[in-house]
């Protein structure tokens, strides 16, 4: 297949939408004439887009209402939260967030307008988005061990794409280049696309970004797959080794995930609802397979387990923030 069609094909699985102005959809329904809201940070047509729609699918059936899909991106998703947080605390608006503004932002902005433990109250965790080191086909090493041995030959030439500085994937880089002695550089593309535009060019060695994105390039054998971030191999990529088997560490806590929220003040009994009926959606084959193509595992876990893990998450990532020095700003 040409590269320039794969590269076309890979701009519409990334959801590249630029200057869109999106309608909520409206899901038809009986029952409540006032319809739940999902609200994400989001252009209408990216993986969360779509794996939103679906759960309001779901939703509309298990709630009896009707659902909408309101996007709001900008300002990295706070757009969205801010929106939710501001909404009457009965349920019906629901935020489906990506992770750093709970779990990195507070620790790389100096000042939010958002409290992410009080103003929210987390409902479920959704879905996880693992991440894949991925490099050029033509470059001299196949495994991580070998990329790794390479780069300590040639430190000059430690780059590694990502999409976004002040991410889990910037601070893992720094861990891992503090691990191996290399000053590893985080270097920022405006894109998936041009990041592996480059590699399969070869002048980035290394790039990683979400698996969903790099499948047809991966499959035509633009690129290779080195490792995925996580504790544990992700089903979308079983012979794929995690890169802390590879002998580089410091992503166990870097994949992304997906989880809902709504306003602080919310009665327990319908967060439990909402809860309820999200991780019964999520557990649908149908669901869990359309997400799949998207790069997206179906996690499943309470309201409980979220606050827990974001708590977990923001303590580990702590310290290697305030070491690297880096501070956020829009």
């Amino acid at each position: 297949m040409p590269f320039r069609i794969i590269l076309k094909r890979l701009v519409v699985t990334l959801g590249v939408a630029i200057g869109v102005s999106v309608v909520p959809t409206a899901v038809q329904a009986a029952g409540s004439d006032t319809p739940t809201r999902i609200v994400v940070g989001f252009a209408a047509g990216g993986a969360l887009d779509i794996f939103a729609r679906t759960l309001a699918e779901k939703l509309r059936v298990s709630l009896n209402t009707p659902v909408v899909v309101e996007n709001r991106p900008g300002a990295s998703a706070r757009l969205a939260l801010d929106t939710v947080r501001r909404s009457a605390a009965d349920g019906k608006t629901i935020l489906i967030s990506p992770a750093p503004p709970f779990t990195i932002f507070p620790l790389t902005y100096k000042q939010l307008p958002y409290d992410p433990d009080k103003d929210l109250v987390p409902v479920a965790y959704l879905a996880d988005v693992p991440l894949v080191a991925s490099t050029g086909a033509n470059q001299p090493y196949r495994t991580m061990q070998e990329y790794l041995a390479w780069v300590k030959r040639q430190p000059s030439k430690g780059g590694v794409g990502l999409v976004t500085l002040g991410g889990t994937i910037h601070f893992g880089v720094l861990t891992l280049g503090k691990e191996i002695g290399v000053p590893l550089l985080p270097t920022a593309y405006r894109g998936a696309v041009m990041m592996l535009t480059d590699e399969i060019g070869g002048t980035l060695p290394l790039g990683i970004d979400a698996v969903g994105g790099q499948m047809e390039l991966y499959r035509a054998g633009k690129i290779r797959f080195l490792g995925v971030t996580g504790t544990k191999r992700t089903s979308l990529l079983p012979d794929v080794p995690t890169l802390a088997e590879s002998g580089a560490p410091g992503f166990e806590s870097a994949s992304g995930w997906y989880s809902a929220f709504v306003a602080a003040g919310t009665p327990a009994e319908t967060v439990g609802r909402l809860e309820k009926a999200m991780l019964e959606a999520i557990r649908t084959p149908d669901v869990r397979d359309k997400m799949a193509a998207l790069g997206m595992e179906m996690n499943g876990q309470s309201g409980a387990a979220l606050r827990k893990m974001i708590q977990a998450q923001r303590a580990q990532w702590k310290p290697v923030v305030e070491a690297s020095g880096f501070t956020a700003s829009d």
